[in-house]
């Protein structure tokens, strides 16, 4: 167990506030579109699309203000705000309002993200292992999942849907207490003249697009979130149409998911054969893709719960092995920035797609547009291994310290306190 109590305030906070989260969307948001308003794949395509373009432009000036500021300040503000926003999504009275409210729930909520993405570097030193402290905060992250979807799942069917977004209220209100108290290394700023907020976003865009040891894992992370795109509007009508259960058991099943994640991550840094560069996040995304096509591929609950469970091991290994990758990669003072890039591009990939899903649901089916999703991914991330191996010869761009990371990082360690 960590004995750095900035390490185990962020982990707390990280695990707290996204049990919230977790449950107001999964069986909140989801269930309220689903199951109270009788959305349709159109409607939610719409209101998954709002959220995206949203937290797209939360993400883009969150990694500015991370960079001017720092990821403790940023993030405490934004679990502030985010209280009144899920409170009012309670009072969300039909699908219009419900859409409008989640422009708020993006451009709040991302910050949030963001900041937890970038924390690592500024909380290690020296002698920490970065790539440990990733496993714990995203370990923290996807913990979370078996607490805050099963409970937003037993909170809907026995207290009311809407209680699910007090719970997320509260758990925000404590992560900002714990927080407050983090106490984060002072980064060297680099030394430039005072420019604009939308010229620092510019370089660090510019920097990860012309950095290839950079660009691999950016491009392949949004290939990800293509695949896993057409869910965001499909997966609740999945449960609703096709196994016809109620908005609980999307509670549930997400559950066995984030237990998958939360092993994804352990056995990232308990296996030492699993080395962590652009080769291997390959093959792990091709696996993702599998896992979905796992997860969606019959109708029988037992196939359904079990590759859930196997689809977020895979998930869970590429999140941390991407977070890694890119911060290897990223210099001091643009840490933010890229990690704000990378986020927007998940955002821009998780968008792509609901352009597209509600035709293609009513011209095959929402099932097999599930299981098409998954086939493209793997393919594409199959096709990028020249890629990777040509990625893999090139040196890192980070201090002797920072890029040692990938070396350090086969110590044993569980994800959980």
């Amino acid at each position: 167990m960590f004995r750095d109590k900035n390490v185990m305030r962020v982990v707390l906070a990280r695990f707290i506030s996204r049990a919230g989260g977790e449950a107001a969307f999964f069986v909140g948001v989801w269930g309220k579109a689903a199951y109270t308003f009788h959305a349709n794949p159109t409607q939610i395509a719409l209101l998954m699309g709002v959220l995206a373009i949203s937290r797209i432009a939360g993400t883009a000036v969150s990694g500015v203000l991370i960079d001017r500021y720092d990821p403790r300040r940023v993030l405490a503000v934004a679990e502030a705000v985010f209280v009144p926003t899920a409170i009012a999504l309670a009072f969300a009275g039909n699908m219009w309002q419900l859409t409008a409210l989640a422009v708020l729930l993006g451009i709040v909520g991302a910050p949030v993200y963001t900041a937890a993405a970038s924390f690592a570097p500024f909380i290690a030193n020296e002698k920490s292992d970065l790539r440990r402290i990733n496993a714990w905060i995203e370990g923290a992250g996807s913990t979370a999942f078996i607490i805050g979807p099963g409970l937003g799942g037993l909170m809907a069917r026995y207290v009311g849907l809407d209680w699910v977004f007090v719970f997320d209220a509260l758990t925000s209100l404590v992560a900002v207490v714990l927080i407050w108290g983090v106490r984060v290394r002072q980064v060297e700023h680099e030394r430039r003249a005072k420019t604009s907020a939308w010229a620092e976003m510019r370089e660090g865009l510019r920097y990860t697009y012309t950095h290839r040891a950079l660009r691999y894992p950016v491009l392949l992370g949004t290939a990800v979130w293509i695949g896993f795109g057409a869910f965001g509007a499909l997966e609740p009508l999945f449960y609703r149409d096709v196994l016809r259960t109620g908005p609980e058991m999307i509670g549930y099943m997400n559950t066995l998911f984030g237990l998958g994640l939360v092993a994804g991550a352990w056995l990232f840094t308990r296996i030492g054969g699993l080395k962590a560069n652009a080769r291997t996040l390959g093959i792990v995304s091709a696996l993702v893709g599998l896992g979905a096509i796992m997860y969606v591929g019959t109708r029988l609950l037992t196939v359904v719960a079990l590759g859930g469970f196997v689809w977020g091991i895979f998930i869970g290994v590429a999140d941390v092995l991407l977070r890694v990758l890119i911060q290897s990669a990223s210099p001091d003072h643009l840490i933010g920035r890229i990690a704000g890039v990378s986020q927007m591009h998940r955002q821009a990939g998780e968008l792509l797609p609901l352009a597209v899903a509600p035709a293609l649901a009513a011209a095959f089916g929402v099932q097999a547009v599930l299981i098409g999703g998954g086939l493209v991914l793997s393919v594409f991330a199959l096709g990028s291994l020249p890629e990777a191996f040509a990625v893999d010869r090139l040196p890192r761009v980070r201090d002797v310290a920072a890029s040692a990371v990938l070396e350090a990082g086969d110590r044993p360690v569980s994800p959980v306190p």
